[in-house]
């Protein structure tokens, strides 16, 4: 059966990019914006939804992360991980020089990915922030303004633009990860094999006091369960208030994290499990 997979697009957008490596055959569907594609999957619409998570130079993508917390709870089943590769996308029938072009179009973590070119290379452009890369190669295609996108080459081929300067992103080693996010686990199926697994937990503590946070880091320190990553996020209850998203390198077990759930519930915790799931890492 042919399953139903939503994006953040329009079509060009990395996401896109990690969709099509993933899944194949599969009935494709563009969302213009993040709680759209996981509202999709809420409500049956598709029946997998694929959001960018985390950019290994901006960051945590935190619309996407406070959506799945405060608005939609669903699982993460699986994590793609894809390079990042960014371009400076023209319209097919420019053809000047950088003196010319006076806006940049993007989204902003394609921005702030190339700031540096962006500042050596076009600093008088203005710019011009949009819900995706997709959307501004779109833009640029449709005008006649002396205008540019950052984007993949994906987009340039969808949306018939030209590279004027290919790879302008400031550092070489730029990955994306995205969410795999469905209802039922045996929806997801990715043909490639897997890197590595992991578990990802949403910790809140009972109230700010002192050596909160050691204890929960010591719940795992002392098991030898390695994190890659704890980040806070505000409870949107009130300055002070804080959740912490913690990733563990390994897959849900019977006997470590009902151990450290129960230590961490002792203290007053509260533990969620966001997904334990596959990571795959894939060349684009």
């Amino acid at each position: 059966m042919t399953k139903r997979i939503g994006y953040l697009g329009p079509k060009g957008t990395f996401t896109k990019l990690a969709v099509d490596a993933a899944f194949n055959g599969e009935d494709k569907h563009s969302f213009k914006t993040i709680p759209e594609c996981i509202d999709a999957v809420n409500e049956n619409m598709i029946d997998i939804g694929v959001v960018p998570l985390e950019n290994a130079i901006e960051g945590t993508v935190q619309l996407t992360v406070d959506y799945l917390v405060h608005q939609v709870r669903l699982p993460i089943y699986a994590e793609i991980v894809v390079p990042i590769q960014q371009h400076l996308l023209v319209h097919s029938d420019f053809t000047g020089d950088l003196s010319e072009i006076e806006e940049i179009h993007s989204h902003s973590h394609a921005i702030a990915q190339c700031h540096q070119y962006i500042h050596k290379y076009i600093p008088w452009a203005g710019i011009k922030f949009t819900s995706s890369t997709g959307k501004a190669a779109e833009i640029v295609s449709g005008s006649d303004k002396y205008i540019a996108a950052i984007g993949n080459k994906l987009a340039a081929e969808e949306y018939g633009l030209a590279i004027y300067k290919e790879n302008i992103h400031d550092y070489s080693n730029n990955h994306t990860r995205f969410a795999v996010l469905a209802k039922e686990k045996e929806t997801v199926h990715i043909k490639h094999a897997v890197d590595t697994e992991k578990t990802s937990l949403l910790i809140t503590l009972p109230s700010d006091y002192a050596g909160a946070l050691h204890q929960v880091l010591s719940a795992f320190a002392w098991r030898k369960m390695n994190l890659s990553k704890i980040e806070s996020r505000p409870m949107k209850t009130g300055l002070g208030n804080y959740f912490f998203i913690v990733d563990v390198n390994q897959p849900y077990d019977d006997v470590l994290f009902p151990s450290v759930k129960a230590e961490l519930e002792a203290l007053g915790c509260k533990v969620t499990i966001l997904g334990t799931y596959p990571v795959y890492q894939l060349d684009i």
